[in-house]
């Protein structure tokens, strides 16, 4: 095996190793999912979320749906297509209050069905309308060709006033319409031409050929007149959010003065209706959605994308920012630093968000996921590591019993705190051997030392006491610490009955068929109460130990042993703690005891295959215990 040094010094390049390695697969898998964007539906969901997130806006006021809805339907009792001189009519009512442009999110690519006068009524009124009506048609050729009342509308357009424009959106892969075009097919889009009629400018457009919808809010957040009223003339109310607004005064009350007018159709029956990262359950119509996003255009386009080399940074942080710290820091130091950066993560794409910026979530997301796991397992790993270093090394020094208790609860110098427990704790000694091994070779000591100890160590083990060191051939062990045991003092007496009735027959049989000619005897000590246990030494040597007055006590009560017929003695404080009565105890003596003012009371049990053994003489019996019996002194 290596020394220790050399291991050491391999775990010091260790860590470091394996975060760097987390922090580069967490990094590249991250940048490989976010170029091929395998993942795109998803990161569109979470941007619908944020949408939600944010709420609603205020919509500019300048923004007015007219609405062909289930109402209009019943009032003019038509069915769809209108005629055309119905449009014409409306047309002709929101043009005499003066509107910024009229978008119809109609399409009048054939002749109407009711005749040419039927065409004429709305041409008239485009003509009439100075250039600020702007008529959807979503069929151009790919060179931006469009027909309207069934001849080349480029041309026909552009001799009436009115601007071609296409109306469709493109709807993304899960159906949900977030952008708008600039054009199609040569045909510039419905929305850039109403923002660029209403400010009689050319519109200044972000790279690309769409831009995101700005959504101010759910359906119905853009204030809807019904198509029926404008044709009264008479409009009464509009709706916003499903509520009625009263309005009052005929057309000429300048409601549609200095406002972008988009008319179409609001009905689902005519099934241009569509889901929006706010539809919430409910579908926008296609009128609104083309006022949202006029608005959007008017705005400057608020809502962006953030450039590519952002978002690769962000996945590349997420990536690195676990891992690293993981080198300096703990497991518990490094957990909260990981919970910070998912939440700055978390909060800080949506503070993005509100202030127009929209940052790739999914995929530094995933990156951080990786890198977190990958972090804990490699802390995990580390701490495996680290943990069987700290037991070779304690078990080394402390009995294997109190290693896992060490490792849990050693500092950074790996010391065990002290702590206070009530326990037994035994003190053994092999009477003669000091006399009987200065005539053997010393592999001959170590070997019949390690003999008697193994079996002795058995016994303590198994009835769950601590082994807390050997002393040549004596032993020290302990009940009730590290560990709290409510039964540990018979669990120490059931120790010493094993060892005298069956671990040293069993020793002494060894020796006989060894060849020795010696039988042993031993003397063990008892006694029960408050010890202060822990590690003491130094970061090089470190022992598992029991301080105090009772560990002294039972000390001196194995040395009492000697030179008398007994090899126990087991202090009242021990008989006392016993859970279960032991009905065998006899009465020895009371004994002063070096450095204690009062005398020392003391039991013990019979000799294995012998009745109650002889004691000296005590002047007086202490009381009985009630529930035991009565002893007389021997």
């Amino acid at each position: 095996m290596r020394p220790f040094t050399s291991w050491l010094f391999t775990r010091e390049r260790l860590r470091p190793s394996v975060f760097v390695a987390v922090a580069l697969v967490a990094t590249a898998v991250g940048l490989a999912l976010y170029f091929t964007d395998p993942l795109h539906e998803i990161e569109l969901k979470t941007i619908d979320t944020r949408f939600q997130i944010r709420g609603d806006q205020r919509p500019p006021s300048d923004l007015v749906v007219v609405a062909i809805d289930d109402l209009t339907f019943d009032r003019l009792g038509l069915q769809w297509p209108f005629p055309r001189r119905v449009e014409a009519r409306v047309l002709g009512n929101i043009m005499r209050e003066a509107p910024k442009a009229v978008a119809f999110d109609i399409q009048f690519s054939e002749h109407s069905s009711l005749g040419e006068s039927d065409d004429i009524a709305l041409l008239t009124e485009l003509q009439n309308s100075n250039r600020r009506v702007v008529l959807s048609n979503t069929e151009p050729s790919s060179t931006g060709q469009i027909q309207e009342f069934g001849v080349n509308g480029n041309k026909l357009l552009s001799e009436v006033g009115a601007t071609p424009a296409d109306g469709a959106f493109p709807n993304d892969p899960d159906g949900v319409i977030r952008r708008l075009p600039f054009s199609v097919s040569h045909l510039v889009g419905l929305d850039v031409a109403t923002a660029a009629v209403a400010t009689r400018h050319k519109i200044r457009l972000p790279p690309g050929n769409t831009a995101w919808i700005d959504y101010y809010g759910p359906p119905g957040t853009i204030p809807a007149v019904p198509f029926y009223e404008v044709y009264r003339g008479k409009v009464s109310f509009y709706e916003v959010h499903g509520r009625d607004v009263p309005l009052s005064g005929k057309l000429g009350a300048d409601f549609f003065h200095n406002k972008i007018v988009v008319i179409g159709a609001t009905s689902p029956t005519l099934q241009d209706v569509h889901e929006t990262p706010l539809s919430q359950g409910a579908l926008m119509s296609g009128p609104e959605i083309h006022a949202q996003a006029i608005g959007t255009i008017l705005a400057g386009f608020p809502l962006r994308h953030v450039s590519t080399a952002l978002d690769v940074l962000l996945v590349v942080l997420m990536g690195l920012l676990a891992p690293l710290t993981s080198i300096k820091l703990s497991f518990k130091a490094s957990v909260p630093v990981m919970v910070a950066v998912a939440a700055a993560l978390v909060f800080g794409t949506q503070i993005a968000f509100d202030d127009g910026r929209i940052v790739a979530f999914v995929y530094p997301v995933i990156a951080l996921m990786i890198a977190i796991v990958g972090s804990l397992g490699g802390h995990y790993m580390l701490s495996g590591f680290e943990q069987a270093r700290v037991h070779d090394l304690f078990s080394r020094f402390v009995p294997s019993a109190v290693v896992d208790q060490v490792i849990a609860r050693t500092d950074k110098d790996l010391r065990l705190g002290a702590v206070r427990r009530v326990g037994t704790v035994m003190f053994t000694d092999l009477r003669g051997f000091t006399s009987f091994s200065e005539a053997l070779e010393p592999e001959r000591v170590v070997q019949v030392v390690n003999q008697y100890l193994g079996g002795m160590t058995e016994a303590i083990l198994e009835h769950g006491g601590t082994l807390v060191s050997f002393m040549g051939d004596g032993i020290f062990a302990l009940w009730g610490a590290p560990l709290e045991q409510e039964d540990h003092a018979d669990r120490a007496l059931a120790t010493a009955r094993e060892m005298l009735a069956e671990r040293l027959p069993r020793f002494n049989a060894w020796l006989a068929e060894e060849g020795y000619d010696h039988a042993f005897r031993m003397g063990i000590g008892l006694n029960s109460g408050p010890v202060m246990s822990g590690n003491v030494g130094s970061e090089r040597r470190l022992e598992y130990a029991a301080i105090g007055d009772t560990t002294n006590t039972a000390s001196r009560l194995e040395g009492m042993t000697k030179g008398t017929p007994h090899q126990l003695f087991i202090a009242e404080s021990t008989r006392l703690s016993l859970r279960k009565a032991a009905g065998d105890l006899v009465f020895v003596d009371e004994f002063p005891v070096r450095g204690k003012q009062a005398s020392l009371t003391v039991w013990s049990v019979p000799e294995p295959g012998m009745g109650a053994p002889t004691a000296p003489a005590a002047p007086t019996a202490p009381a009985a215990i009630p529930g035991e019996p009565t002893v007389p002194a021997s």
